[in-house]
């Protein structure tokens, strides 16, 4: 008998902040300590009256962030410094993860694999995109990649042990810790 995980729901006001290039919502503390996981977290919900299908990215400091697009960015008028209201439900499904080339191309080049790749659930999928890209090096990328086809290979379901609480996006990070954040 499978069990039903009961919603979480938050809700608040946060500040999109500029990274870099990047515009982030980083989340209250309050907010990211109600949630279920110190990483990853798909949500559904809506940022100002705009309704959203996301995942969060874990802090590497047991909070989460919103990666705001330029299209989203535009629809939502933020800017560095514009605060944001929020009301995010974790979500019952993950959305499917968009796959680097880098990976896309080995796993369509490994026929055998593909089984596999569509036997894990999106949230699985999720962590194999953010194993292989959660390194600036191209060389541990590329091995990486490689790795991720072998332990496909061999039946793995998830890349094994990595800390998914500071396994955030590395043009924002810096050893596991989004930037910036004191």
């Amino acid at each position: 008998m499978a069990t039903t995980k009961t919603p979480t729901t938050i809700t608040g006001r946060a500040t999109a902040r500029a990274v870099g290039e990047r515009l982030i919502l980083p989340l209250p503390e309050e907010a990211s300590a109600q949630l279920p996981s110190r990483g990853q977290v798909a949500m559904v919900g809506s940022l100002e009256a705009h309704e959203t299908e996301t995942v969060l990215e874990p802090d590497g400091r047991k909070g989460h962030w919103i990666s705001l697009d330029s299209q989203l960015a535009r629809t939502l008028g933020a800017a560095d410094g514009t605060s944001i209201a929020f009301t995010l439900t974790t979500a019952a499904t993950w959305p499917e993860p968009e796959v680097p080339q880098d990976l896309g191309t080995a796993l369509e080049q490994a026929d055998d694999v593909e089984h596999q790749w569509h036997s894990i659930t999106p949230m699985a999928r999720w962590e194999w995109v953010r194993w292989v890209g959660a390194t600036k090096n191209e060389s541990t990328r590329a091995k990486r990649v490689d790795v991720s086809i072998d332990k496909l290979r061999k039946g793995s379901r998830r890349p094994c042990c990595f800390d998914l609480a500071s396994c955030t996006d590395p043009e924002l990070a810096k050893s596991g810790k989004l930037i910036g954040l004191e």
